[in-house]
């Protein structure tokens, strides 16, 4: 790509001019993350949905591009952190680029994803790493033919603003004075549980034996699945964030509802895309705690009993499993938005398997990112090592009281 964009469109200004850049409004720009042993920042056009990765140094450029200062101004800015200054050439192939990709305030929007590799090294695949229905560009956003088998649907035509009426509602719940006292409630509930986890085993195979029982907890699961995706959505409303779908998926014989939560990546904080993570399986704990409260204080006697607390097993390993920290897993978004990386299990297995190779590129990664990516390696290892263990128990458990 040259310096004055592709054909087709007006050069950029020349840095000489007077201009003072801006990016167009709708362009997202992420914070810091680790991708592999470079220091990036995610770069995304929602009016195309094209994202790209930029560096460190040409994130500080563009982070200063708000239309107030001059190149001449970010240039000394740049001078004062780096100890190098800006060329007009530097500066004619920095707006060449960004105005190519319709990103200034200046040019023209673009037409489309390109598709092409961005400013800074390539594409931002790890937008992928959103929570729920994932995000924009992931599947049921540009549905393929539907049929018996597979398929999506939209359920509302504007989900943004169906999450928006679902925050009016229940967005209150978001406030510490509430959520606090819910999170130690889920707390407390999930400790006696875990206590009675044998009892509760047992109930969820007697659940299967009784087949009316078992399609009203199968509907209830369905309902808090449901509940775990528009969860996603409302809490990433609630930051900022906006929700590109509503709708169903069906993979027969499973259908699913899904909330596209797009821009997860750029929501203002750590902070925010963590809580939006972790949205659905606090949601589906919350969804248990009334079924809880009459198996612990009612104690029902027999068959109905048994299958409550079958359900109530079953309910907290859904949510329990959407909290393990293996890819496409919320868990996973978790611990990649804690050590501030992006797709942290792709980097994680490059990264070991050049250090077994004991290839000299393992060297050039910074001590920060060899540190992330041997404990997410390990931890892995160990996540599904106590998964194994968990399930083998389970069944002796289950074989030895039948």
């Amino acid at each position: 790509m040259s310096a004055d964009g592709p054909p087709g469109r007006a050069a950029p200004p020349r840095p000489e001019d007077g201009y003072r850049p801006a990016l167009r409004p709708g362009v997202l720009v992420s914070g810091e993350v680790l991708h592999g042993p470079r220091r990036v920042h995610l770069v995304k056009d929602t009016t195309s949905g094209q994202s790209f990765q930029v560096g460190v140094k040409e994130h500080f450029l563009i982070a200063r591009m708000d239309g107030t200062r001059t190149p001449d101004e970010i240039g000394a800015a740049y001078a004062r952190t780096y100890g190098k200054r800006l060329g007009e050439g530097h500066w004619r192939q920095i707006l060449g680029l960004l105005g190519g990709r319709g990103l200034l305030a200046s040019g023209p929007a673009p037409s489309g994803p390109s598709g092409t590799a961005g400013a800074g090294g390539g594409d931002a695949s790890g937008d992928a790493e959103a929570p729920g229905g994932r995000t924009a560009g992931g599947p049921g956003t540009k549905p393929g033919r539907n049929g018996v088998l597979a398929g999506s649907v939209r359920l509302v035509a504007d989900a943004h603003a169906t999450a928006g009426r679902l925050h009016d509602a229940l967005g209150f719940l978001l406030a510490r004075r509430w959520a606090l006292p819910l999170l130690f409630l889920v707390t407390v509930m999930a400790l006696v549980l875990a206590w009675h986890v044998g009892e509760l085993a047992t109930g969820a195979v007697e659940l299967f034996r009784h087949p009316v029982l078992l399609t009203a907890g199968a509907t209830l699961l369905w309902l808090s699945t449901a509940l775990h995706e528009l969860a996603h959505g409302l809490v990433a409303r609630h930051y900022g964030g906006r929700v590109g779908e509503i709708g169903l998926r069906w993979r027969f014989p499973v259908v699913i509802m899904y909330c596209t939560v797009e821009d997860y990546l750029y929501l203002p904080g750590r902070t925010a895309r963590i809580a939006t993570a972790l949205a659905g399986a606090v949601t589906n704990l919350l969804f248990l705690l009334p079924f809880f409260a009459v198996w612990a204080l009612a104690r029902p006697a027999g068959a109905t009993g048994q299958a409550l607390g079958g359900f109530l097993f079953l309910g907290t390993l859904q949510a329990l499993a959407m909290l393990v920290p293996l890819p496409p897993l919320d868990g996973y978004k978790v611990v990649g938005q804690l050590l501030g990386t992006a797709e942290l299990a792709a980097s994680s297995r490059r990264y070991v398997a050049l250090a077994l190779r004991r290839d000299p590129e393992a060297a050039r990664y910074p001590p920060r990112a060899r540190r992330a990516y041997r404990a997410y390696a390990a931890g892995s290892v160990v996540v599904v090592l106590l998964l194994l263990t968990g399930a083998v128990l389970l069944v002796r458990h289950v074989l030895t009281t039948a």
